[in-house]
Order: structure tokens, then sequence, then C-alpha cells
């Protein structure tokens, strides 16, 4: 994916003191997208084990989809304080405290007997996932020249999505052997390694490289920062595009998936979870595709965003529509589509970092990345919601994604117009400046 792909100075133009990358920024970058690796993993650990959930805490489909409601909303509620430390702190101090908490709340989660200490867990590990991925990506823009931004942003992905691979060929089957606590805490001990490496290894620059001294101080400055960056279509361009594309893949993956194919289609489980692999296997593999074609082409993000959109309202229709059991072909069908909203989602990026300065970078991205949070913890829990009204009706439950899909085209076709044209004015800005500075 190349959510850094519109870092890039404009062509010809170049950029004294960037970072050298090579070897050693490979191997730091490498640490902070290994946090990021085992973030996805208990993110997503609940989506293979919802039924074995439900039966542990004696809960109804509500209760259950209040673990993930509960997840994101945290998350999507961090973004942005997490992008302001992210300016301010580092990489390395907020990605320490975030691995910690998720740490503690997946090792929580293994020895949880009640609902409500299972939420608190739940919770604790959506805080401490919040801080990972808008540390990664800064930790790459520290690292690497900008030229490099679309690589090392699809990579970063791939990486991460691999997480959910774990979580579907792995942890599924390690529940099913071992039971609940020994496979929630075994898989804590992946928080502990991580830890123990940054602490020795992290770096949040190259020596040389480093940045100015944080002279932002006072609440003045904290809402200046995000009046700003919100002010900017580019911004809010990028937050629509991601709620608009991430959600349907996300309450899939995170939660309904599972339960939807097991207890509405009739698969067993272990049909569900090659289909869920296929969902991530499908990510991975749109996510190069989509990454390479807006590196070549910047016009092509907004019809790559819409245009998924348009698949996965159609796939899902043509799903729910039909008579019975969806047949096997057709549920293939969904996935692979599904796996294109993730790398859709990326696209949110590319539309807010060429609308904000480098100080504001990070607000921005915490302003994107909670819009498809926000959509996935609101379907989230319209579907449980739904479904105790209907008694598990998954037909009426999920026709609540073409209500927000819905919402969020409005949007975007509203303000792609603005977010272009402030978008070329920054850019000849960048040109002008550039040909005026002395050789």
């Amino acid at each position: 994916m190349s959510a850094a792909a519109s870092s890039r100075p404009p062509h010809g133009i170049s950029v004294p003191g960037e970072p050298p990358g090579g070897r050693r920024a490979i191997a730091v970058w490498g640490l902070g997208v290994a946090v990021y690796f085992v973030a996805i993993t208990y993110r997503t650990s609940l989506g293979v084990a919802g039924m074995d959930a439900a039966e542990r805490f004696d809960i109804n489909a509500s209760a259950l989809s209040t673990f993930s409601i509960l997840q994101l909303l945290v998350y999507a509620g961090m973004q942005i304080p997490v992008g302001l430390l992210v300016d301010r702190w580092g990489t390395r101090k907020v990605l320490t405290l975030g691995v910690v908490l998720f740490t503690v709340g997946q090792f929580g989660f293994a020895f949880s007997s009640s609902y409500a200490a299972a939420l608190a867990c739940r919770a604790l590990l959506g805080c401490g996932d919040a801080m990972t991925f808008i540390s990664v990506l800064r930790l790459g823009s520290r690292w690497f020249p900008a030229k490099r931004g679309p690589l090392v942003a699809q990579i970063a992905a791939l990486i991460g999505m691999a997480g959910n691979l774990v979580t579907t060929l792995v942890l599924a089957r390690l529940l099913g052997a071992f039971g609940w606590t020994p496979t929630f805490a075994g898989s804590a001990l992946g928080g502990v390694l991580v830890l123990v490496l940054m602490l020795l290894f992290l770096k949040d620059h190259p020596k040389g490289h480093e940045p100015p001294p944080a002279t932002h101080t006072g609440r003045g400055y904290v809402r200046r920062q995000i009046a700003r960056t919100w002010r900017e279509p580019g911004t809010r361009m990028g937050m629509w595009v991601h709620f608009t594309t991430q959600f349907p893949a996300m309450v899939f993956l995170l939660l309904w998936g599972m339960p939807f194919l097991v207890e509405a289609q009739g698969l067993s489980r272990a049909s569900a979870g090659e289909l869920l692999t296929l969902v991530v296997l499908s990510n991975m593999a749109v996510g190069l595709v989509f990454g390479q074609v807006i590196a070549r082409h910047h016009t092509a993000r907004t019809p790559i965003a819409l245009g998924t959109v348009a698949a996965t309202a159609t796939s899902w229709g043509v799903v729910l529509a039909w008579p019975g059991q969806a047949p096997t072909w057709l549920l293939v069908v969904l996935c692979v589509v599904l796996g294109a909203c993730g790398p859709a989602s990326m696209i949110g990026f590319d539309f807010a970092r060429p609308a904000n300065p480098p100080e504001r970078q990070g607000t921005a991205s915490g302003i994107v990345n909670m819009g498809g949070f926000t959509a996935s913890m609101t379907t989230l829990l319209a579907v449980g919601v739904l479904l105790d009204l209907t008694g598990d009706n998954f037909r009426i439950a999920f026709a609540s994604v073409f209500v927000l899909e819905a919402i969020g085209v409005v949007q975007i076709l509203r303000l792609r117009g603005r977010a272009h044209q402030r978008e070329r004015e920054r850019v000849v800005a960048s040109r002008v400046e550039a040909v005026h500075v002395p050789a």
C-alpha cells in the first residue's frame, strides 16, 4: 500500500538531509513492524474465538459484539492523542507504552473469568494497539528517504496483515487443541519478546538526522493543530475514504465472519477459517497492486476507492439475496473482494499527506485512521443488535453495511473536488518554492 506515496517531493525536487536508508534502517524499522505484526494478531484474535467467548462468558450476540466495539472505540478515540504524542515523544517511547498495554491486555484476557474483566482487558489491548500504526508510519519516514515511502508502506502493511494469517491459521488451531487460557496466555509471550528487542535496539532516527526539538506546549497548540488539520479538505477526504472502504472487511475478520459462515452458511469451522485466510491473502496481493498503480498514477486514488466500495456492496448484495445458503464459489468471491478493503482504506492517507505540512502529519494520520475504525465499531454494534432483535437473521443484520457505505460515498463525492484542487495548489507552491531555493 502506498500510504507514504504522496509524501514524496514533486518530481525533480531533491530534499537535503534525508535519511539514507540501508541495512541499519531496515533492521530498526523492522522492529517497529514486528510490533505492528503482534498487535494485529492480538486485535484479530477474537475473530476466531467469538463462539468460544460467547460460551465462556455466557453472553448473547450484542454482548459479544461489545468486546470488539469497546476495543475499537478505545482505538479510534486514541488516534489523535497518539498522533500528537508521536510528534512530541518520538516513536520509541510511544511504541514501548503500546507494547506494554496490549501485552497486559492479551494476558489478562487469557485468565478473565467474568465478562466485565474480559471487557477491561480488551479495552487495554485496544489502547496499546492504537499506538502502533501511526508510530510505524513515523518510523519509516525517519529512517528512509521519501522516495522509498511507497515501498516501505507496502511492506509494513503486508507484514501487518500476516499477523492476521497467524490468527486464522495458527491461533484458531491452538484454541481447539489447548483451550482458552493456554492459547491466549501463550500468545502474550510475543509481546514480551518484541518489548525486549525494542528496548535493546529500537532508535527513533539515524544519527545525524535528529528532528528539531519540539516547541509545542499548552492546550492552545493541541486545539490549533487539530483545527488546522481538519480544515484541510484532503484530511476530511482521507478520513471518509478510510471510513467507507475499511469497515466491511474489518467487521468480517474481527468478529462476525466466523459466525456468519458457520451458523448462517453451514460451513465447518475449518472451512470458515480457510475463507477468513483467503480474505487476508487477497488483502496482501491487492495491496501490492493498488500500491504500484497509485504510485505511478496518483489520479487513480478516487476511482480505486469508489470501485472497491461498489464491488463490496455488489458482492454482499448477491450473497445476502441468494436463496438459502450461498454456494461456495460465491463466498470465495466475497472473501476475495473483501480483501481489497484494507488496501483501499490506505488511500485515505494518500489524500491527507499532501494536504498537511510535516508538523501536522501525525495529527492528520490520526484523523484518517479514526474513520475506518469508527465505521467498524458502528457496524459491529449494529450487526449484534440486529441479530438479537431478528433471532439471528444474518441477512438483515449485514444489510447495515450498505447504510454506512452510502453515507461514506456521499461524503467522498462531496469533498473530492475541493481536495484535488487544494492538492494541486500545494504542488504548484512547492515547485515554485524549490525553484527559488539558492543552490
